[in-house]
């Protein structure tokens, strides 16, 4: 059964104070499957007055015992996995079982920032004079306004809250309205373990006027958005004018180079899985394929052959490999980056059209020989399509791959060891991997570089956008 989602405010579950609620659509039906509450000022000033408590509060609780309870939010939500999967599928629509990978992973990243939460340590800095005591502390930077999307409603949100937790901060999230259970379910475990009130507040509602609201407010000292790049800039520059901390993890377009002494069998493989999980909507899905030309036939006929293998239905039936879009804006959105490839001389090698008329269900698509120029190559398509471009060598990949701002993620397949380590040097990215996936673990940093944002959402440099340093230099006296 599907919820009707609340707001959670200062330990409470309520409904927002004007009594306003909106529809969820499930994405494989069509149909209103539940609702959430949409908040208004008065809630957002309920939420920021609890936030202020709660830091206040969460700041003086040590380090290790914040680390106990974030272990018992997340042996919690293991425990709850089935449930919390079904709930994001009726509402995602990616298949049930990507959505229990997604929900064990969720308490895979709580337990990761648990236990950098033991790890914060400051230092002693040796000083130049007698008597001087110099020593590093690192200290919560206060109250998070975190913001985060519908592709990963429950892992996007994990990261955010767990990374501020883990610092002693407290946190306001705007969850997604497309999803809102997921997270709702995330910040229940939380609450279910012992968090105290006011620590982890809940809000829906228009993302324009909540972010307009709670960024430039007194009470938040750190803004974290993982959404798109337009939005992100936006974002980033009512942050500066307020000298809030930011993490941003924005848009991609993640380039794959396919040199011809790679197991191209494999490469074909890989990158299908990595392509049309969770329908492509993923920021670091692989987009821009750039072949070398000896190997591009091969590597197209295989990438096609494994992309036609796909069964594409509702997350929740049996067999399903890929799930529907999750709004009909998707769908339009692919349609119009197909049809101006295909005008302009693409191949369509395997989909490219949508199915059936009920529920966004869409084709895999392939699309191969896509001139340089085209939308599809400069615009973030977030979606199931699949670009195949040759490319003569090396130095062609690599100036193309570089020829976007984005740069999240990038990946490459090659059996040169002197090729690998010449791409890891000079792709501009924040993340490759190179001849596998292995992209998005807890203990890895997440983020990129020019316009895919600033920052990192994983590894040990996450905890260090929620956290001051200040330095104390000191002589005793007497």
């Amino acid at each position: 059964m599907y919820p009707d989602v609340l707001l959670h405010i200062d330990g409470t579950w309520r409904a927002a104070a004007s009594g306003r609620t909106m529809p969820v659509i499930n994405p494989s039906t069509e149909t209103v499957i539940g609702s959430f509450a949409h908040c208004g000022r008065e809630d957002l000033d309920e939420a920021l007055a609890a936030a202020r408590k709660g830091f206040e509060l969460w700041r003086r609780v040590s380090a290790f015992e914040r680390s106990k309870l974030m272990r018992r939010a997340a042996n919690l939500v293991r425990e709850r996995a089935d449930d919390i999967a079904g709930l994001m599928t009726l509402e995602q629509g990616k298949p049930l079982a990507e959505a229990r990978i997604e929900t064990n992973s969720a308490a895979d990243i709580i337990d990761w920032f648990a236990e950098e939460a033991r790890r914060t340590y400051g230092r002693i800095v040796p000083p130049r004079a007698p008597n001087v005591m110099q020593h590093v502390v690192k200290e919560p930077v206060g109250p998070v306004a975190a913001f985060t999307p519908w592709n990963f409603p429950l892992n996007q949100a994990v990261r955010k809250i767990s990374a501020a937790l883990a610092a002693g901060c407290s946190i306001i999230l705007k969850g997604p309205e497309e999803t809102p259970a997921s997270p709702a379910a995330l910040v229940r475990a939380f609450v279910e373990a012992g968090l105290p009130d006011g620590v982890v507040n809940l809000v829906y509602g228009t993302p324009a006027e909540v972010s307009e609201y709670l960024i430039p407010h007194p009470v938040i000292r750190k803004i974290s958005f993982t959404g798109s790049t337009a939005v992100g800039k936006t974002l980033a520059a009512l942050a500066g004018l307020h000298m809030k901390r930011t993490t941003m993890e924005l848009g991609g377009h993640a380039p794959v180079i396919v040199l011809e002494d790679a197991d191209i069998d494999q490469a074909a493989r890989t990158m299908v899985a990595a392509k049309f999980r969770n329908a492509g909507q993923i920021c670091i899905a692989p987009t821009r394929f750039l072949v070398e030309r000896r190997v591009y036939p091969q590597f197209v006929e295989r990438f096609t052959e494994h992309t036609r293998s796909i069964r594409v239905g509702d997350g929740l039936a049996e067999g399903t490999t890929m799930g529907p879009l999750a709004n009909d804006r998707r769908v339009h959105a692919i349609e119009s980056f197909i049809q101006d490839a295909v005008e302009r001389g693409a191949t369509t090698t395997t989909g490219g059209r949508r199915i059936g008329n009920k529920g966004y269900f869409f084709e895999p698509t392939v699309l191969s020989d896509v001139p340089r120029d085209v939308r599809a190559m400069t615009e973030e398509p977030f979606g199931p399509l699949a670009l195949m471009v040759p490319v003569d060598g090396l130095d062609d990949a690599l100036a193309l791959a570089n020829s976007l701002r984005y740069g999240l993620a990038a990946y490459a397949f090659t059996g040169s060891a002197s090729h690998a380590a010449r791409i890891s040097a000079e792709i501009a990215s924040g993340m490759i991997s190179i001849n596998h996936f292995g992209l998005s673990l807890p203990e890895v940093p997440f983020g990129g570089i020019d316009e895919s944002g600033s920052g990192t959402e994983g590894g040990a440099e996450a905890l260090e956008g929620y956290l001051n340093t200040k330095f104390t230099t000191y002589v005793p006296q007497g």
